[in-house]
Order: C-alpha cells, then sequence, then structure tokens
C-alpha cells in the first residue's frame, strides 16, 4: 500500500512539472484571413473563396470548416497555391529644380530633358514628361561687392588757404565721401617790392569712399514632370480554397390545421400497449410457474 501511494504522488509531482511545459509548446492562433473575392459555381455545386496574403499573413488563419450557404452544404476539398505578380499603376507629377547661370528661357530648356525616367520613393517607376507651362526661373541669391571710389571739387575764389573754407564731405552719386586732400593754387599775384604775392586762392580738394552694389549669383529653374509610374512586385501569394456543395434536405412543410385529409391511424401507437400487456403477462406467467415448481418440490419432500 505504501509503494502505491509513493508511486501516486510521484505521478502527481511529474505531472504538475509537465503540465507548464506543454501547455506553452502551443502556439496561438494565427489571425483569421478574409477572402478578396469568392467566385459560386452557377449550378451551387462550386465555392472558390480567393485570398491575397502579403508574406507578413499566414496561411493558417484561412477558414477551412464547412459551411451551409443558399441550401448546399460546403466542404473543402482543395487548397491551392500560387505566385501572383501585382501591378500597380497612377499618375505621378515630379517637380525638379535645377541651377543656372542665366535666366534666359533658350539657355534654361537646355537644362530640361523633354523626358526623364524616374523612380517614386515607393519603388514605383516610368517615364515622365516636362509639362513647359510649370517652367518658372527664380534668382537663387545676391551678392555684394565693395570698391573705393573718388571725387574732386574746385573752390575758386578763395582768399587765403584756410581749410576751415572746405566741406569736410560731399554727396556723390548718393554716396557720402570724405575729404582727403586737398590742392591749392594762385589765381591773382600782385608784385610788392620786387616779389610776386598771391591774393586768390583756388583749392582743388580730393574726397574718397566706398561703393557697395549687389548682384544675382545665380537662378534656380524649377519645373514639373508628369506620367504613368507602375511596379510589378511579386510579394503577394494567391490561395484558392475550393469547397464543394451537397444540396440540403429539403424539410416537408407540416400540413394546415384545416386541411380536410383523412386521418391515418397510428399503428405504432397500438403496437406500443399491446407489447407491454404481453410483457406483464409473460412475467406474471413465470412467477407462477416457479411458485408452482416450489410448491410440488415441497410436497415430495
Amino acid at each position: 500500500m505504501k509503494k502505491l501511494s509513493a508511486l501516486c504522488a510521484m505521478a502527481l509531482i511529474l505531472t504538475m512539472t509537465l503540465s507548464p511545459t506543454a501547455y506553452a509548446a502551443v502556439p496561438p492562433p494565427s489571425p483569421a484571413c478574409y477572402p478578396t473575392s469568392v467566385i459560386r459555381s452557377e449550378d451551387g455545386a462550386e465555392v472558390r473563396k480567393i485570398y491575397d496574403l502579403s508574406p507578413e499573413e499566414d496561411p493558417a488563419g484561412i477558414a477551412r470548416s464547412d459551411f451551409e450557404q443558399e441550401g448546399f452544404r460546403y466542404t473543402l476539398v482543395d487548397l491551392l497555391k500560387q505566385e501572383t505578380p501585382e501591378y500597380e499603376e497612377r499618375y505621378h507629377t515630379e517637380t525638379v529644380s535645377i541651377p543656372s547661370k542665366s535666366k534666359d528661357m533658350e539657355s534654361v530648356l537646355a537644362l530640361l530633358p523633354t523626358e526623364k525616367e524616374f523612380v517614386t520613393e515607393d519603388g514605383l517607376t516610368g517615364t515622365l514628361a516636362l509639362q513647359l507651362d510649370t517652367v518658372q526661373i527664380e534668382v537663387a541669391g545676391y551678392g555684394s561687392s565693395t570698391k573705393d571710389v573718388s571725387a574732386t571739387r574746385s573752390y575758386p575764389n578763395l582768399a587765403s588757404q584756410d581749410t576751415a573754407n572746405i566741406p569736410k564731405t560731399i554727396q556723390d552719386g548718393g554716396r557720402t565721401l570724405t575729404l582727403q586732400n586737398i590742392n591749392w593754387q594762385t589765381d591773382n599775384t600782385a608784385n610788392m617790392d620786387g616779389y610776386a604775392v598771391g591774393d586768390r586762392y583756388t583749392a582743388v580738394a580730393t574726397y574718397t569712399g566706398s561703393a557697395t552694389s549687389s548682384y544675382v549669383k545665380g537662378y534656380t529653374v524649377i519645373a514639373d514632370y508628369a506620367g504613368s509610374v507602375s511596379r510589378i512586385a511579386l510579394n503577394k501569394t494567391r490561395y484558392v480554397a475550393i469547397f464543394e456543395g451537397t444540396p440540403l434536405k429539403p424539410i416537408e412543410p407540416e400540413p394546415a390545421p384545416d386541411t380536410q385529409t383523412p386521418a391515418s391511424f397510428n399503428w405504432p401507437l397500438l403496437l406500443i400497449p399491446l407489447g407491454v400487456i404481453a410483457v406483464g403477462g409473460a412475467g406474471i406467467g413465470a412467477a407462477l410457474f416457479l411458485k408452482h415448481r416450489k410448491e410440488n418440490k415441497e410436497e415430495t419432500e
């Protein structure tokens, strides 16, 4: 008895140890797959369900159980697998931007081919045509340059060489120039005691400064190319589930209560009580026979 109890305990411990492992080994159910189209034959004898699955979808999610529809019960008889290309096409517009040194339209069009191959971000390719009405030319940017400039001014008929009479700045072409140098010239001279003495002066003043000018660094040409792009990608797997249909037996409608059809005699209902009576009679007869036999045996003894 002790050995039997020990064996039972060991079996219980082993079962408890292995149960979590067994449960963990059961994979989770695959997500259900839905058909992209369903084709039913005219006579209803066959239904084909077509599934186009991506590489991430598990075909185990395809429904395989029987189902009933429009008087038929359908059973899966075959599941076909085939690679099918997925074709995609759409109208696409691509905007290009290229630099140009000139804004002359003839020079700009020389930079733009009439047709160009393009590949979209999602992998579609196609030859797109230049849309001439979309060509635009924009200034790419401006630069500046600085240079030295100078100007001279003459101030005649001055009584002395006094620089206070000479302007220190002047305006020239919208720029402010600063006095840089004065060249004095004598206009009239007088002879006093044998010496020539100037009595009028002309100041020739030189002014200098800087001039900053801007210029266009270049141009940017913007244009659209448009057309159809497409691709054929073998990234779908087609499964065709073929179900064979079996007609369901029609259910006969019950007769209406007001139907005048004569009621037929139900013989099985009559045979049931007769059978009960027969079984009961046989049981009573057997009991009486055994009792009578027992009494005869006692009298003989």
